[in-house]
């Protein structure tokens, strides 16, 4: 198959079964929500080695997120169900709640539910309030210039993970533009995270290695 004069080979792509969750992160601005981003999904590249995958859906319009602030949608996968609370907890916990200005919602509806703000609530000593909204959860937990809001649980289903391609070229940088050019495509599309740095990993690993 050629398209655009480039050669398709159809053999196979890596893909295996993932729990995934997807939460929504706002703050009161672009740069604290960007740290908040960043922090939250650093060191997800890949299951093997970090635990889990996680990268940055998109970005939300003040009109799409609950609180009316700027946001963005973060999705996160595990190989198991069992692995996704210590993961949500942690994460949100170290790189979300610790951000100023912040707060962190569910954003995927679902019958499997992880406790989050259940737990997080802990760090509010006490002083934590439980608020229900539209027959939803949440929790307030006291930090040093207010309050962060968190979702009482998260939802979480059934996803796939891998979804890999071969890119082969000349010489490095030809085959540099093109993964460029094929991460800029992807990253419209709404339901996956490219969780490699820039979406391009060139250290792929080798099947039946030692």
């Amino acid at each position: 198959m050629r398209i655009n004069g480039v050669e398709i080979v159809d053999t196979f792509a890596e893909a295996f079964g993932m729990w995934g969750a997807r939460f929504c992160v706002t703050a009161e601005n672009s740069r604290w929500l960007d740290a908040a981003a960043r922090s939250v999904t650093g060191f997800a590249t890949s299951v093997i080695g970090c635990g889990c995958e996680a990268g940055i859906e998109r970005y939300l319009d003040i009109s799409e997120t609950p609180d009316g602030r700027p946001g963005v949608h973060v999705l996160l996968f595990t190989p198991s169900k069992k692995n996704m609370g210590k993961q949500l907890v942690g994460r949100i916990g170290q790189a979300v709640m610790t951000c100023p200005t912040t707060a962190c919602f569910d954003a995927l509806e679902g019958s499997e539910r992880v406790p989050v703000g259940a737990g997080l609530r802990y760090f509010g000593d006490t002083f934590q309030v439980s608020k229900m909204l539209e027959g939803k959860r949440y929790w307030r937990v006291p930090v040093m210039e207010g309050e962060f809001l968190v979702s009482d649980s998260f939802g979480m289903q059934k996803g796939v993970g891998g979804g890999n391609f071969l890119i082969i070229g000349k010489d490095a940088a030809s085959v540099l533009r093109a993964a460029e050019a094929a991460v800029d495509a992807l990253e419209s599309l709404h339901g996956i995270i490219l969780p490699f740095p820039g979406g391009v990993v060139r250290s792929g690993s080798q099947v039946g290695s030692r």
